[in-house]
């Protein structure tokens, strides 16, 4: 299989906890050809999808883990299947880009995850619509609307639609002296949408990711427990990771989500959850790879590259 992979900077990655790099070691195993397409290089001509790409050669080596080949303009139709693997933001680059994937899928290349959703799936806004496995949530840029609510709730947790990593996570209580500024700060003098849900104690237990491969969960979570002092349960905000057995809420929210993740063709999908509830819908590059592999034994590279290849057929 020819298998373009579309990444940022894979000199900048962390060997250790890189998902993607764990992806194409296990294709590079498998004897499939592998494209380094950088995020910048894709390009239409003349109702033509194209990218700058290199073959590359893998190495599980922290001190040495690639090289390239010479970089050659490529059609992306010569490819079987591309892995979209950009990080967020989720920028005006990155819906570009899905315009560019989305003309190889009507070329006959087999994208993952499917372009036209990730536009369409906001990791936020896409988790409202399983409002029975969500806590009381509001999506608004109204100061009245958010300032009821927080009133209402008493303890609640605000972010931006389009944040990634925990950053700019509030944790907002209606006696709190600096209420109005956040507010006014956040939704960037309320002309920004942003999400404000009600604040789950649970988070102490960890934010659970659990990942989903064409609608099927993985046997086992990973709770990302948020560092002494900090609310945010993101390994990039310095939470660690602990294993966790699937709950039966857990099982039943996989299930909800399940079908749907199928029918808009989001193969690999992370769930947060905390405690009970449904926090977001990770589609764009989810992660956590290698710490299924180290705390839970789950090769979930090797799942997932099965499933491209059939899928890919």
């Amino acid at each position: 299989m020819k298998l373009g992979v579309v990444m940022d900077p894979i000199e900048t990655i962390n060997f250790k906890k890189d998902s993607t790099l764990a992806m194409m070691l296990e294709a590079q195993s498998k004897n499939h050809q592998i494209f380094y397409i950088k995020t910048d290089s894709l390009f239409i001509d003349s109702g033509t999808a194209y990218a700058s790409s290199s073959n590359i050669q893998l190495r599980n080596d922290p001190s040495d883990w690639f090289s390239l080949d010479e970089e050659k303009i490529i059609k992306l139709s010569e490819l079987d299947a591309i892995l979209m693997r950009q990080d967020p933001p989720f920028n005006s680059d990155y819906i570009y880009n899905t315009y560019v994937l989305e003309m190889a899928l009507r070329e006959g290349v087999h994208v993952f995850n499917n372009p036209r959703s990730l536009r369409d799936c906001n990791e936020k806004v896409f988790a409202t619509e399983f409002p029975q496995c969500c806590t009381k949530h509001l999506v608004t840029s109204k100061k009245n609307l958010l300032t009821n609510f927080v009133l209402e709730y008493k303890d609640t947790v605000i972010k931006p639609l389009d944040g990634m990593g925990g950053a700019s996570i509030f944790r907002l209580k209606s006696n709190d002296p600096n209420l109005n500024v956040i507010l006014e700060t956040i939704t960037d003098h309320f002309s920004q949408k942003v999400m404000i849900q009600e604040y789950i104690p649970e988070i102490s237990d960890g934010d659970k990711r659990i990942l989903i491969i064409n609608g099927e969960p993985m046997v086992a979570a990973i709770a990302r427990i948020p560092a002494e002092g900090e609310l945010r349960g993101n390994l990039a905000a310095g939470a660690s990771a602990v294993a966790r057995s699937l709950t039966e809420r857990d099982m039943w929210i996989c299930k909800e989500v399940g079908p749907s993740l199928v029918e808009k063709g989001l193969l690999l999908v992370g769930l947060d959850i905390i405690g009970d509830y449904l926090t977001e819908i990770n589609v764009t590059s989810p992660t956590c790879f290698k710490e299924y592999k180290e705390l839970c034994d789950i090769d979930v590279a090797k799942v997932f590259i099965e499933a491209v290849e059939e899928f890919s057929k």
